[in-house]
């Protein structure tokens, strides 16, 4: 009986030495596991943070790009696509056309990056030297709102990054429940709403 009782006891030893063991195994796999969680926090939010900074690069290289939307294809063949761009401004715009626009940097058409196979005109980009002509153009279509190139409804937007773009439409539905009420929301830059 007492030979029994000691191998009852060993056995227990031996079973909880083993269970210490394991403990100490999950105690280190938890912790193994909560510093790569908390690495991968930290490389999503330093991931998260180089997205942004990329996005407010490019925002940045295209802060003095406008885009006229609408003109038709071969118009810029026989005048310039500069010319043209001048051309839209004095029509529409009396106040601004009187200045001669000397400062476009560059003018050309811009390939589609959505659906090359579309049927409708590709936007024209024209970059200007100064940020201050570009939002004195933006404001003016604003409050204009109805810009023609001969009798042809066209547009003029601002040119931002894919990721503001997204951005910027992610707030479209709000913004129209914000409108039903009465109220009169603005997207401010780059993708914030203001109402």
């Amino acid at each position: 009986m007492q030979n029994t009782i000691t191998e009852i006891k060993n056995s227990l030893e031996a079973a909880n030495s083993r269970i210490q063991e394991a403990e100490e195994r999950i105690s280190e796999v938890v912790d193994r596991l909560l510093e790569i969680t908390d690495a991968e926090q930290k490389r999503e939010k330093r991931l998260k943070g180089n997205e942004e900074s990329l996005r407010e690069f490019w925002d940045n290289v295209k802060c003095t790009n406008v885009h006229i939307i609408g003109v038709p294809e071969g118009e810029e063949r026989e005048k310039g696509t500069e010319k043209l761009f001048q051309e839209i401004i004095a029509k529409n715009f009396s106040n601004i056309g009187k200045e001669p626009l000397t400062q476009i940097q560059e003018a050309q058409r811009v390939p589609y990056k959505i659906n090359p196979g579309r049927n409708t005109p590709r936007h024209m980009l024209i970059q200007l030297t100064k940020i201050k002509d570009k939002k004195n153009i933006l404001k003016a279509a604003r409050e204009k709102k109805k810009i023609t190139y001969k009798g042809i409804p066209t547009r003029l937007s601002a040119d931002f990054s894919a990721e503001t773009l997204q951005a910027r439409r992610e707030w479209h539905h709000i913004r129209n429940m914000i409108k039903g009420k009465n109220l009169q929301p603005r997207l401010l830059y780059p993708a914030r709403i203001s109402f």
